[in-house]
């Protein structure tokens, strides 16, 4: 047994040692995602068969929560919200992330600067910030209605109208994750090797052309990993509907901005209704973790990796 694990740790002394110390710093994270992460997922996975209202004892109810999501027209609309959420925040987020990325690599006057400018959103509380949008999209007195008054189109419900509501809540989410964004492509942009655009530009290649055959290509597993990430957030919205739908109509009119995850809060905590709401946080973690999957099978399509990489 001994014998087996030493194999399994290196075939030297020098590499086992290497082992051991990146499983003890590993340890730390590996414990705290178990912890914080792992119980709660089952916790919810045992609730989800259960009717409970955190008041009386719960009740075992098999699989009449998830039969009850199959039926449910709210749970559809609900899902169907999120993924034109993601529509819009998904490529918004990625091109807009790299632009500012390949603007802010260029050698700028105060570029370090506007880095940290486009970065502060980040950091800012989405409360806070969401607050202040939310005036900016007031129909009458907000700016961007000041903005558009001489276009005729000075009172807009953006955050009322059914058709349009979306469209503000995934404004502000681009704009608080563009800048998280914009560092993992300044990362790939500069990990780029300058003898490659220098030999592009001997052999006649133009800007769009070495930005199309040199930069795409080698910073595609930089944009694979973006993309990841914003389809994960994406599914996740919560704090901008809430805090932006709250002064007209929570969830917006007729449920127009209501996401899979203001859908469970609200039946969770307006509704006391937690076994079904954790029915709804496991087709939300399901959702999550198949279309992870699946941009893991996709990404050899289209993500390119040097030798030793993939």
């Amino acid at each position: 047994m001994r014998s087996a694990l030493l194999r399994w740790l290196g075939p030297t002394p020098l590499s086992r040692r290497h082992a051991l110390w990146g499983m003890a710093l590993v340890a730390p994270n590996v414990l705290g995602l178990m912890f914080f992460f792992g119980i709660p997922v089952l916790m919810a996975f045992s609730t989800s068969f259960q009717r409970w209202n955190a008041i009386t004892p719960p009740e075992f109810v098999g699989l009449a929560n998830f039969r009850r999501l199959v039926s449910d027209p709210n749970f559809h609309q609900a899902f169907l919200n999120t993924l034109k959420l993601l529509a819009l925040v998904v490529p918004g987020e990625v091109v807009l992330a790299l632009l500012v990325a390949v603007m802010l690599n260029q050698p700028l006057r105060a570029r370090n600067l506007f880095r940290t400018v486009y970065f502060l959103p980040v950091v800012t509380s989405t409360v806070a910030a969401s607050v202040v949008w939310t005036s900016i999209f007031q129909p009458r007195y907000g700016s961007l209605s000041n903005l558009l008054a001489p276009l005729g189109l000075g009172e807009v419900r953006w955050l009322v109208d059914p058709g349009l509501v979306l469209i503000p809540i995934a404004v502000v989410a681009i704009w608080q994750r563009i800048g998280f964004d914009m560092v993992l492509f300044l990362a790939g942009l500069q990990a780029i090797p300058a003898e490659l655009y220098e030999a592009a530009r001997i052999d006649g290649a133009g800007r769009w052309q070495r930005f199309r055959h040199v930069t795409l290509p080698l910073l595609s597993p930089t944009t694979f990993l973006v993309v990841v990430l914003a389809v994960i957030n994406g599914f996740q919205i919560f704090d901008q509907v809430y805090i932006m739908t709250l002064r007209t109509v929570p969830g917006g009119v007729g449920g127009s901005a209501t996401t899979l995850t203001y859908y469970l809060y609200r039946r969770a905590f307006t509704n006391s209704e937690f076994g079904y709401a954790s029915a709804v946080a496991l087709v939300l973690f399901a959702a999550i973790l198949l279309v992870t999957v699946f941009q893991l099978r996709v990404q050899r399509f289209w993500v390119y990796y040097e030798a030793g990489e993939a």
